[in-house]
């Protein structure tokens, strides 16, 4: 029994040497491994690591299947040479952590230069940026097979490290072995130490690779930051090549257009209106070519085929207007010279020459005591006009100078006033120089320039025109712009004089607008003016026009567009 002992402690002697003996090979290949990892890619590296297991493997088999019969003499050696073996082991590993310190190094080293190219390159890994995030998954796949692969020979190396120690211990119960027991318990010592050296280079080493991961992660920011200012720089340089490009096409155009009035010379209009010319107005060979000018035609506007390129020149000593409401009471001479009205007109006060100015003292031929005292009494005759409230938009036909609508602004109440060209000169002309609404228009053959149903109110102060002419079709053109339920007020001589023609025309006008459903609302005299107004009101409704006896003037038809004007 005594002799199976012994031999059995000589068998776990030899596999001690074996197993001392495959720990420095194995060290030996991990050292050629890790050349191997730093000098080759990725991929072959694990490929290398798996041939470097199998020979592993097959090594320790070779010894595994060895024989134990070796003499006391080769065990003592091995014994004794066991010491300068473990040294050699814990310098192995010295030499491991050394270099693995080195290829962290050596790594650092590309990873920052791998930087530099990144940056460089930044639009082609815009654009090639699903490629480098992929590579970059695969790298960290392939160094986590490896740190895996290094731990599971390792481990491997730890349990067979633990099965050593047991054997020993259960060979060691004998007492006649003590000093081989010491020697085993040193090796045993030994090797612990030699793992715990692995294991802090393995943690060094995961402590490098985790912290490379954290600088990855932290240069990934970074590199979008510097994409962020790259693109912050090409929208500027867009903006600003855009911005000149505006500035240089202004810059063409502007050319383009000093180059064509230095071309074309702006000549005066050679025309017998001189200052007053009104192309559409003064188109004297058109009015010539009319078959009539019964029906003010020659007052209407023709305005020429091709426009004109002519300047109208300003009157002599022409000054900057005078601004509103100065305006209203007077403007300077010179800016219409016209005396005629204040010749003809005067007594009515409707314009006077007063030094270097035109003044406007607010008469009319209604109103010679001024258009307030006019504007009021139209109210006090019907007090349903309420200015400003029911009446604020009214249309003041052969509106002279326009002082009665440019009085309305102080009843809030907006006047559109229009009278022609005619023999009194610069009617109109003296109403926009005061700042006064006003355009050159005559009741003819044609439309008024506004849309059906807008005015509340339509005033006639002497305007001279035959509204009861030709079946009433003035008249008609005023029921057309009159919104329903508006007023027009009349104020003229066949109202409130006696002579034939105004009976005569005052029974024309009563039948016309008993025949368009016109009420007459209200005739009032005005005793300080020496003036009448007759008022009256277009229906709300369509059931006068339906229950009339005769159907004169007919309604007009659906095709006929009220709003279409000339």
């Amino acid at each position: 029994m005594a002799m199976g002992k012994y031999s059995r402690v000589d068998g776990k002697k030899s596999l001690n040497c074996c197993s001392t003996t495959s720990l420095v090979v194995f060290v030996a290949f991990c050292l050629v491994g890790v050349w191997m990892l730093m000098s080759s890619v990725v991929p072959i590296q694990s490929q290398n690591l798996s041939t470097e297991e199998n020979l592993i493997d097959k090594s320790s088999k070779q010894y595994e299947d060895s024989s134990g019969g070796l003499s006391e003499t080769v065990t003592r050696e091995d014994d004794s040479g066991s010491d300068s073996q473990s040294e050699t082991n814990i310098e192995n590993t010295q030499n491991v952590s050394q270099d693995e310190s080195v290829s962290t190094s050596e790594e650092k080293q590309e990873e920052v230069v791998s930087k530099e190219v990144s940056e460089e390159k930044v639009e082609s890994e815009s654009e090639n940026g699903d490629e480098g995030n992929q590579q970059e998954k695969f790298v960290k796949e392939s160094s986590d097979e490896k740190t895996e692969s290094e731990e599971e020979p390792k481990t491997e190396n730890e349990n067979d490290g633990d099965a050593k120690v047991n054997d020993q211990e259960a060979s060691s119960g004998d007492g006649q072995s003590n000093s081989e027991a010491g020697s085993t318990e040193e090796a045993g010592g030994k090797t612990s130490e030699n793992e715990q050296t692995d294991l802090e280079a393995e943690k060094k080493s995961e402590g490098d690779e985790s912290a490379d991961e954290k600088k990855q992660e932290d240069e990934v920011p970074s590199q979008t930051d510097e994409e962020k200012v790259e693109n912050n720089q090409g929208n500027n340089s867009e903006e600003s090549d855009t911005s000149n490009n505006m500035e240089s096409e202004k810059e063409a155009e502007n050319s383009s257009i000093s180059k064509t009035q230095s071309e074309y010379s702006w000549k005066l209009c050679n025309v017998t209106a001189g200052p007053d010319y009104i192309p559409c107005l003064d188109n004297w060979k058109t009015i010539r070519k009319l078959p009539s000018t019964m029906h003010y035609e020659h007052r209407e506007r023709h305005c020429p085929e091709e426009a004109s390129t002519c300047l109208v020149s300003l009157p002599e000593g022409y000054r900057r207007p005078i601004q509103w409401p100065t305006s209203r009471e007077k403007i300077w001479y010179h800016n219409i010279p016209h005396t005629k009205l204040a010749v003809v007109k005067g007594h009515q006060n409707w314009v006077k020459v007063t030094g270097e100015y035109l003044t406007f003292p607010g008469g009319g031929t209604q109103f010679k005591n001024g258009a307030l005292h006019y504007i009021d009494f139209i109210q006090k005759s019907l007090p349903d006009i309420a200015w400003g409230k029911r009446s604020r938009v009214i249309l003041d036909v052969g509106c002279g100078v326009a002082s009665f609508g440019g009085f309305l602004f102080d009843r809030d109440v907006l006047a559109m006033s229009f009278a022609p060209k005619d023999e009194h000169e610069a009617q109109v002309q003296f109403a926009l120089e005061r700042g006064i609404p006003a355009i050159s228009a005559v009741m003819g053959t044609t439309r008024l320039p506004y849309p059906s149903s807008v005015f509340d109110l339509i005033h006639c102060a002497r305007c001279r025109v035959p509204w009861h002419v030709e079946g009433g079709k003035l008249l008609l053109e005023l029921n057309r712009v009159l919104r329903p339920g508006g007023y027009f007020v009349w104020s003229a001589t066949p109202v409130y004089q006696k002579l034939p023609e105004d009976v005569g025309i005052w029974k024309a006008m009563s039948e016309l607008t008993k025949s368009i459903c016109w009420d007459l609302v209200v005739i009032r005299k005005d005793k300080l003016n020496q003036v009448a107004a007759a008022i009256y009101r277009k229906p709300s409704t369509n059931e006068c026009y339906n229950e009339r006896a005769q159907n004169e003037p007919p309604l007009c038809s659906e095709s006929d567009d009220p709003n279409a004007a000339w």
